[in-house]
C-alpha cells in the first residue's frame, strides 16, 4: 500500500513539475494538436469576465472602462504591479495591485543577454502573444532607445530581448503574473491599446523609498531612476 502511495506521488510531482516546468516542451505540440488561438479569441473568451472585474474598480476610482490611459507600474522589491487609468486630460487613479508570482535577478538595470535581470526604466507594449509557452504574454519593448544609447557607448552589443509580462508563475527576466491576472491585464491593454499603455518598472516604490543606485552599477543609472521617478511623479501626483 505504501509503495502504491509513493508511485501515485511520484507521478503527481513529475506531472507537475512537466506541467509547471517543461511547459517549453510539451505546450507546442499541444498547440499543433488543438490549433492556435487569435488575439480576438483571447478577447472573446475573457472579455466580459475581465470587465466584470474591472467596472466596479474604475467605477469606484472615477474613470470609465476602457479608460483612455493605462500605467502598468512594477516594483522590483516589493514584486507588486499596480494597474493605473485615466480618462483623457484627466488624472492617473489606481485601479487595484497584483502580486508578481515571479521575477529573476536583483536591483538595477538589465545589461546583457542572459544576466536574468529584469529590466528598469520607461517601456510600451510593442506586441501581443495569445499562443505564449506562458499562458498568454504581451512583449514589452526593451531595449528602449535610453538602453541601446548606453549598450552602444559601453561596447555590449547584446543587451538581451524578448523581455514580457506573461502568465505562470516561473520566470527568467520577465514578469510573471499568474495565469488569471495576465488573461485580465492582456484583455484590459488591448482593450484601452498598446499605444495609450506605459510600463513602469523601478526598483522599489518611489512614493516609499528613494531610488538608491546599486553598488558598482553604470554611472548612467542615477540619470535611469530620475528619469523612473519623474514619469512616476507624473502618475502618482506626488
Amino acid at each position: 500500500m505504501k509503495k502504491r502511495i509513493a508511485v501515485y506521488l511520484l507521478i503527481f510531482i513529475s506531472t507537475f513539475l512537466c506541467y509547471q516546468y517543461g511547459r517549453s516542451l510539451w505546450y507546442p505540440v499541444a498547440i499543433k494538436v488543438m490549433g492556435k488561438q487569435t488575439v480576438a479569441d483571447v478577447i472573446e473568451l475573457h472579455g466580459d469576465q475581465t470587465k466584470k472585474t474591472f467596472a466596479p474598480l474604475f467605477e469606484k476610482s472615477g474613470v470609465m472602462y476602457p479608460p483612455n490611459k493605462l500605467a502598468l507600474i512594477a516594483f522590483k522589491d516589493s514584486k507588486i504591479l499596480e494597474v493605473w487609468a485615466a480618462n483623457d486630460g484627466g488624472e492617473y487613479s489606481l485601479i487595484t495591485q497584483y502580486p508578481i508570482q515571479a521575477a529573476s535577478g536583483v536591483l538595477g538595470p538589465k545589461l546583457k543577454e542572459g544576466d536574468r535581470q529584469v529590466p528598469e526604466g520607461l517601456y510600451t507594449i510593442s506586441g501581443f502573444n495569445p499562443n505564449s509557452s506562458y499562458h498568454l504574454s504581451m512583449k514589452i519593448n526593451y531595449p528602449n532607445e535610453f538602453d541601446l544609447k548606453h549598450a552602444k557607448k559601453e561596447g555590449r552589443d547584446q543587451p538581451g530581448s524578448n523581455i514580457f509580462i506573461h502568465g505562470r508563475s516561473a520566470s527568467i527576466g520577465c514578469l510573471a503574473m499568474g495565469d488569471s491576472v495576465i488573461e485580465q491585464l492582456f484583455t484590459l491593454v488591448h482593450k484601452t491599446q498598446a499605444r495609450n499603455t506605459i510600463v513602469l518598472i523601478s526598483p522599489t516604490d518611489p512614493s516609499k523609498h528613494d531610488l538608491i543606485v546599486p553598488n558598482n552599477a553604470p554611472v548612467w543609472v542615477g540619470e535611469l531612476y530620475e528619469k523612473i521617478y519623474d514619469q512616476y511623479r507624473l502618475i502618482n501626483k506626488l
